[in-house]
């Protein structure tokens, strides 16, 4: 599949309104925008709360907005399609994003808090070794974990190229429990980074990840000390989250 460009949106909804939103979101809003043109795939995860490490740095810039409990992500051929209104530039005429959607979608819409959105682009992907495990017609896996951020400076980012291609990324092809990963750059919004893994259930995460990382200091040295307090984290990232829609079938 050429879904090479990723909208990612996270938000948080009032515990009061929570499952009306849901329902409405999965039943009505997400078929709707999978008939957008250049939408291939949508896939809507709630967060699973996991404690940061220790030694992550995140952004004090209190512009950016701080939802983490639900995240939508949408996969597209190109970034394109993320267009917020292409007619504008033809016309002339600026139009407010949800213009053409009906009162009730705006409605529902405005009740979510803290919402962000990147527009990222594939740098690179992988499959792991339970790839042959996707779903038929599904294109994210039951459990994923979402990294964002920004480096301090080019130096360092020069050393994430040389981390994800000679390391990071050749060892997720070995990891259990992984289907995959993908490196995400931005086009619009405030993380220039991301790093998305796509792992089969939230337990073979929860498994198999914090073996992977003592594994990974013992291999490559002590990364984690020397590059991690130079990237700089969007709120809650990385996040680890579990998928809500498509429903994960059950054995």
């Amino acid at each position: 599949m050429l879904d090479r460009a990723l909208c990612i949106c996270w938000y948080n909804l009032p515990e009061q309104s929570r499952e009306a939103y849901l329902s409405w979101f999965h039943e009505s809003y997400i078929p709707k925008l999978l008939q957008q043109p250049g939408v291939l795939w949508a896939a809507h995860y709630a967060s699973a709360k996991v404690p940061p490490h220790a030694l992550l740095r995140f952004t004090n810039d209190n512009s950016i907005p701080v939802g983490t409990d639900h995240i939508l992500l949408v996969g597209a051929n190109s970034s394109h399609s993320f267009a917020k209104d292409v007619r504008m530039f033809a016309d002339g005429v600026p139009r407010k994003p949800d213009a053409d959607l009906p009162q009730e979608d705006r409605k529902m819409l405005s009740l979510r808090i803290g919402k962000r959105t990147n527009i990222m682009i594939e740098e690179a992907r992988v499959d792991g070794p339970e790839a042959n495990q996707r779903e038929t017609g599904v294109a994210l896996s039951p459990c994923i974990q979402l990294g964002s951020f920004n480096a301090t400076s080019p130096e360092v980012e020069e050393e994430l190229l040389a981390w994800y291609a000679g390391s990071r990324m050749p060892s997720m092809r070995k990891l259990s429990g992984c289907l995959g990963m993908r490196k995400l750059v931005s086009v619009a919004g405030w993380a220039k980074h991301a790093v998305l893994h796509e792992f089969v259930s939230l337990e073979a995460r929860t498994k198999h990840g914090v073996l992977h990382k003592l594994e990974g200091r013992r291999e490559r040295g002590d990364w984690e000390n020397r590059l991690i307090p130079k990237l700089i984290h969007e709120p809650g990232s990385p996040n680890v989250a579990f998928r809500i829609w498509p429903p994960v079938k059950l054995d």
